[in-house]
């Protein structure tokens, strides 16, 4: 949940110097040391970003550890808690006591999503995979191409996929026809199995893509996943459903304390941080 921007991004730049920008918490500053340790927590596709987030970040637990000093709060550490969470967590508690979902509200939910609420199908497939790194943007595009190329043959010879891994596939599955085996839920990569499970019986029209590269698939059985009761599952809906809302009020409350701090050297219209995601 996003509820900050970046404005002029120029003033957070680090230089060549190291030059950190020099922000402020209520009189508080945010030592650039900080920021610079922050950073490892914070990747991003450009420095300046980086910068911005782990900056973000400290005004954050800045104000929230200003605020459990005002109001003295004083916490005991579960196993694996350091002190700094401990506070946080006791701090959230006593500003923000929300009420939990009832079994009627899970119940809604339930028969509004049953979809949601079954076991994984269980697939045979077969895949070509035209290997190449997330990165090369043109290597993608070349795949891309050619897999749509390698598809439309397919879909006029469907006998040729043996034939086709064997001299496109970067992936050691071609010695056997390109067969994967049967695949279920947390067998492959997360972002390959999100497209896979979906896919009905048959050639795939479209390549599917994971870090990998591009991939055409061939699904030759899928048995459909097993519903699951409302028993089995009422637990794991009351802790999502408490969990959103958690998160909705956990924004809200820290865009609270962002528009009533001093805060120099950095433009916030809220606040995201690690509390929120």
């Amino acid at each position: 949940m996003a509820i900050a921007q970046r404005h002029e991004p120029a003033a957070l730049i680090a230089t060549s110097e190291q030059q950190w920008p020099r922000i402020s918490v209520n009189g508080v500053e945010i030592e650039g040391d900080a920021i610079a340790r922050e950073l490892q927590y914070h990747p991003a596709e450009h420095r300046e970003e980086a910068v911005f987030l782990a900056s973000q970040a400290l005004v954050v637990r800045e104000l929230l550890k200003q605020r459990v000093a005002e109001l003295g709060l004083k916490a005991e550490c579960t196993e694996g808690e350091s002190e700094e969470e401990a506070l946080t967590r006791l701090l959230i508690e006593r500003e923000l006591p929300l009420p939990g979902a009832d079994d009627e509200i899970c119940r809604h939910y339930f028969d509004s999503n049953r979809e949601r609420y079954a076991t994984a199908p269980l697939l045979a497939a077969r895949h070509i995979l035209l290997a190449c790194a997330p990165e090369d943007a043109e290597g993608r595009s070349q795949a891309r191409e050619l897999a749509v190329a390698l598809i439309a043959q397919l879909a006029d010879d469907g006998s040729r996929f043996a034939e086709l891994a064997l001299a496109h596939s970067g992936c050691p599955s071609k010695e056997q026809g390109g067969a994967l085996g049967q695949i279920s839920q947390g067998q492959t990569v997360p972002e390959f199995e999100r497209q896979l499970l979906r896919l009905p019986l048959g050639l795939a029209a479209q390549p599917l893509e994971s870090r990998y590269g591009v991939h055409l698939v061939w699904v030759d059985q899928r048995i459909e996943g097993r519903a699951l009761p409302f028993e089995v599952v009422h637990e794991a809906i009351r802790a999502e459903l408490d969990q959103r809302v958690w998160q909705v009020a956990v924004g809200q409350y820290l865009k609270s304390l962002v528009g009533q701090a001093d805060i120099r050297g950095i433009l916030l219209d809220g606040a995201a941080s690690p509390l929120v995601q």
